[in-house]
């Protein structure tokens, strides 16, 4: 019973164009694996889901998110990104974390993504610590989350790493954790290597740090081409030309390049993560999404910083289609004319949030699609809750109209992680606990940042 599951007669959207979406489908799973998705499927001995009413997709993938950054969640509701950059890297607020800070924000944050139906996330981590590494570890293990754990340099001194004249390397402790934790992909966590590109350090290091992300067989993400720096420096153009550009490569933001660069990301299969609502909020820039795809590239989405927004993927679906749809309709509109249709479509932006997600993790033969032999992430949405009923068009029904409170049921790799609006097996008093005790001694060290500002309302310890 506990090894199989039949989740019976929901609308199917599978994500899988071979496949196609259904009206009323069955899913089967066997252990981790769904095994077969059709109408009317017969099985014995297993769990029945009655999935009537519900919307059937598979998880949602972040391919960019700092996850410990949950215990000081919606601390920076007006912060640009310059104060944020300020308050986190260079004053001093990440070099306060403790080993149990980053433990406890991790655990956090996975499940607060696991809540809103996120099955998989890149965690872009910075790393002060051996001591720091395990427990970004440990709590993402702990959550039960499918993610990437993508090993950065420390918030601990971060002036001498984040300049463009930094000639340090990433720290070797990042080939320790490679072996020690993901000897094998064959895993719910997968390995990483967080850089921070040719823009935030030398070339020497940065050559030295994509390089070791391919002996560690390792996605390579970084921040790039983004503000005031992206329209100037050309990296996309310096990278492409080094031979240094693959599916492997992680892009994350890339707003202010040339379109000749976005050509360059399309043709060589790097992967581009847009965090859309942080983007227009902080300055990185206008969401990439339509430059990329008008070549051929595949943009996914991520949440990047709860610090100034929600952990959920429903808002940044959101964010990117009407952003795009808004920059293409004002060219039109500038001419004097109305738009006679609407670039983007919801099944794109579904698309890049499952399927695309995944295939820029590497992950894509294991998740982002309900196809059979894959493994079991998968979402139930309430159908009948008063802002999804009547369901017209499932696909609008999640992308424009769902949120978090809809999500009745997740499963990772066939384990269930939500059941009936609820995280399963977890002790909301002892994490909340330990997240308040977490806040409470950041803040006490560093002081409390002004919501708008470079200023720090209360004063640091001495």
């Amino acid at each position: 019973m506990a090894n199989r599951l039949l989740i019976k007669g929901g609308r199917v959207l599978t994500m899988d164009p071979a496949l196609g979406n259904f009206e009323q489908a069955d899913v089967l799973v066997e252990g981790e694996t769904i095994v077969a998705v059709g109408r009317n499927l017969e099985a014995d001995d297993c769990e029945v889901v009655d999935a009537g009413g519900q919307i059937v997709i598979p998880g949602f993938v972040d391919t960019h998110r700092h996850v410990w950054e949950a215990v000081i969640r919606n601390v920076g509701p007006d912060w640009t990104l310059p104060t944020y950059l300020h308050h986190l890297y260079f004053n001093g607020l990440g070099g306060t974390l403790r080993p149990e800070d980053v433990y406890i924000g991790n655990l956090l944050g996975a499940l607060e993504a696991l809540d809103a139906g996120v099955t998989t996330l890149l965690d872009w981590s910075m790393v002060n610590s051996p001591e720091h590494a395990d427990e970004m570890v440990r709590g993402l293990q702990e959550a039960g989350i499918r993610a990437v754990f993508a090993y950065g340099t420390p918030l601990r001194g971060a002036g001498a790493y984040w300049s463009r004249d930094s000639l340090l390397k990433q720290q070797d402790d990042a080939i320790r954790v490679k072996k020690q934790y993901f000897s094998s992909k064959d895993q719910l966590l997968t390995y990483g290597l967080a850089i921070r590109g040719p823009e935030f350090s030398s070339w020497e290091s940065t050559l030295y740090d994509m390089n070791l992300a391919q002996e560690l067989d390792a996605i390579c993400t970084m921040h790039v081409g983004f503000g005031s720096w992206g329209s100037v420096d050309r990296s996309i153009e310096k990278m492409t030309q080094a031979g240094l550009l693959n599916p492997s490569v992680n892009l994350v933001h890339v707003n202010s390049i040339s379109d000749e660069e976005y050509k360059m990301i399309a043709d060589t299969g790097a992967s581009v993560s847009v965090t859309p609502e942080v983007e227009m909020m902080m300055g990185h820039g206008y969401p990439l999404t339509g430059k990329l795809t008008k070549y051929g590239g595949r943009p996914t989405l991520g949440v990047d910083v709860v610090t100034s927004t929600g952990g959920d993927m429903f808002a940044q679906m959101k964010f990117m289609m009407q952003a795009e749809r808004s920059r293409v309709n004002e060219t039109v509109l500038a001419r004097g004319e109305m738009p006679e249709s609407l670039p983007l479509s919801a099944y794109d932006v579904l698309s890049f949030a499952t399927i695309d997600g995944a295939r820029a993790l590497g992950l894509g033969d294991r998740t982002g699609s309900l196809t059979p032999g894959k493994q079991a992430d998968i979402v139930l949405i309430r159908a009948t809750d008063i802002n999804l009923t009547p369901v017209n068009d499932p696909v609008c029904a999640v992308t424009l109209c769902a949120h978090t409170g809809n999500v009745d049921a997740v499963f990772v790799a066939g384990k269930a992680v939500k059941r009936n609006g609820r995280l399963v097996n977890v002790d909301l008093e002892r994490i909340r606990t330990l997240a308040e005790r977490s806040r409470d001694y950041i803040f006490g060290e560093y002081g409390v940042p002004d919501s708008a500002s470079n200023a720090v309302k209360s004063p640091a310890k001495a």
